[in-house]
Parts: C-alpha cells; sequence; structure tokens
C-alpha cells in the first residue's frame, strides 16, 4: 500500500482529565499505519495540544510538552476532541478546568473543522466541545451512552444518535466511548490508507475490528476478519493484496505451509466463511468499484481477477447481490 502523497496533520486536543485511552489508542493505530507504509512517507503526522503546556491525565499522570492550540489549522488535517473523566471536576480545579474549555471552545469557533477539509474527529465527551462550539448544527452525531442528553442540551438542532460506535456526517465523524476511538481510528485508516493496512493495524494491536449492530457493514476486504489467528491473517492479507491472483484452495494453504483441510477449517472457525467465498467477495468488490466507474462488464471482471464476464455474472447472483453488473455500471 503507498502512502498518501500529502501526510495528514493530526491534532489530538488534550484537556484537563483527559481520558489516555481515548487519545492514545487513537494515536496509536494512527502511529501503526505509519509503519506499515514506505519509510519516511508517513500518512499522519501527530500533534498533542492543549491551552497550556502540561495537562493531568484521568489518572493523574502529568502529559507534558503539549503545544499550544496552533493559531490555523490548513488542510489536509484532523483536530480530534477526547473526553475526559469527571474526577477533574472534584478536585477543587473546576475554575481551572472551565478556563480552559472556554479557551478550547474560542479556538474551534476561530479554526472551524469539519469545513474546507479539515475533519472534525470527536470521541467520547469531546463532542461536548465541539457541541459547546455550534460545529454540529444540523448534523448526525453521537458520544458517550452517559453523556446523550448532555449533547442533545448542547446541540439542540443536532440529531443525537444512540446506541452507535460511531458516527458520520460529512467532514464530522463521532464516536462513543473510549475503546470506540480506536474502531474509529482504524475505519479512517482503512479509508485512508487501505483496508489492508487497517487490518494489520488491528492484528498488531489486538483489536477486533468491529461496528455496532446499526453501522453499515464491513467492506468485503475487512470482513471475515475479527480473529486472530496470525496464519489465517497472512493468506487473508496475500488474497487482499494480489485477489486476480489464481489462487486454489491449495494454493492459499502451500503459501502458509499448511494443508488445503486445515486451512479450511481455520475459515470456518475463526472467519466464518470459506477460503473461496473470501476471495469471491474481495473480487466482487472490486468488480463492484470498476462498474460504477464506467468499466465494462468483461473488463470489470478482468481487473477483479474473474476468467470471464459470465463468471462474474454467476459469482454476483450467487452472493446475492441485488441488480446485475450491467445495471450496476455508472457513467465513470
Amino acid at each position: 500500500m503507498s502512502a498518501p502523497t500529502e501526510p495528514i496533520d493530526v491534532y489530538f486536543v488534550l484537556p484537563r482529565g483527559s481520558l489516555i485511552l481515548d487519545w492514545a489508542g487513537p494515536a496509536e493505530a494512527l502511529r501503526f499505519a505509519n509503519t506499515e507504509l514506505p519509510p519516511r512517507r508517513p500518512a499522519f503526522v501527530l500533534h498533542f495540544v492543549a491551552p497550556e503546556a502540561t495537562s493531568q491525565s484521568s489518572v493523574g499522570a502529568m502529559v507534558a510538552g503539549l503545544a499550544p492550540l496552533p493559531e490555523r489549522v490548513d488542510a489536509p488535517a484532523w483536530v480530534v476532541l477526547v473526553g475526559r473523566t469527571s474526577n477533574s471536576q472534584r478536585r477543587g480545579d473546576d475554575h481551572r478546568t472551565d478556563r480552559e474549555d472556554r479557551l478550547v471552545v474560542d479556538w474551534l469557533r476561530r479554526v472551524q473543522p469539519g469545513e474546507r477539509g479539515v475533519r472534525l474527529v470527536t470521541v467520547c465527551s469531546g463532542a461536548l466541545l465541539a457541541a459547546s462550539a455550534g460545529l454540529f448544527a444540523r448534523r448526525r452525531v453521537t458520544t458517550h451512552h452517559g453523556d446523550l442528553d448532555e449533547l442533545a442540551r448542547r446541540a439542540p438542532d443536532a440529531t443525537v444518535v444512540p446506541d452507535r460506535v460511531f458516527v458520520h456526517d460529512g467532514d464530522i465523524w463521532s464516536s462513543a466511548g473510549v475503546t470506540a476511538g480506536i474502531d474509529l481510528a482504524l475505519h479512517l485508516v482503512a479509508a485512508h490508507c487501505g483496508p489492508v493496512v487497517a487490518a494489520r493495524v488491528a492484528q498488531r494491536m489486538a483489536v477486533a475490528l468491529r461496528r455496532g449492530p446499526d453501522d453499515p457493514q464491513l467492506s468485503p476486504f475487512l470482513a471475515h476478519r475479527q480473529h486472530f489467528n496470525a496464519r489465517l491473517h497472512r493468506v487473508q492479507d496475500a488474497l487482499s493484496a494480489a485477489p486476480r491472483e489464481p489462487w486454489s484452495v491449495a494454493r492459499m494453504a502451500e503459501f502458509v505451509h499448511t494443508t488445503p483441510r486445515t486451512l479450511t477449517r481455520l475459515f470456518g472457525e475463526h472467519a466464518g466463511t470459506t477460503p473461496l467465498a473470501y476471495l469471491r467477495g474481495i473480487r466482487l468488490a472490486l468488480a463492484r468499484t470498476a462498474l460504477e466507474a464506467g468499466s465494462s462488464v468483461g473488463a470489470a471482471a478482468e481487473a477483479a481477477g474473474f476468467h470471464s464476464d459470465l463468471q462474474l455474472r454467476r459469482a454476483w447472483h450467487a452472493a446475492g447481490l441485488s441488480g446485475s453488473p450491467n445495471a450496476s455500471r455508472g457513467t465513470g
């Protein structure tokens, strides 16, 4: 996977009492993504900013060396607002916390993330700061389940969506609490660096790629990856990287030094599918993308690794996809 030509500046805004997992988890996901890309070509440049150079975290550890809130944020960039524990309100520093909140809200109103190619990402109660700055007007958003009512109060003209891991509306991405920030980071890595990179990052972090019950279906490149079997991940990485190759179950098994029978069992136990069904899903996704870009059925079949347009049509109907390859053609 090639790195994007221009790295994205990612600004993590760390308030007093910030929940460490809210920012450390997503930050590590982005760092791991960089290590999966060619050297000296990172996709993400991480910045940790705050109204003050030192901030006490949720567990009491001090985070030092924070950069000041930048005067301007230019695309391509992301602004990440994270949650904090309510414990900071119990330590007698509520005046200081309120002051920092006002500084962050004023800064958000100036830089206006969520517009002009600057993405706004909120984790947990970080959504409340965005709401206070008026950034959620007429948007669909979510937050930690314990903050949904407060979010609705602060953003009365927003549509607050409960029971979701994350919600996407334009250049605004909001997520629920704590580990949901990691789920969102993996999704953003997949969108920006490709699903293979995201799957490798998830494997390195020992995190299952997941969604909430009503969230969009996983890409075929990410589906069936919610396991921690290293041998199976290697096969899935190879199929995702070279789906046009003439893969057979025997060749897949040889790739990871096992037998076809064992590989089929591993797919069934850990991925809930078969080797060839998994490969077919990837090829169908590629064919669909080519069709939507205006390719002919024959060209789409060839681009995806099918032997003929007839094989593509049969796979399409066997998978229960709606319509037909011809009906899915776009105008390019």
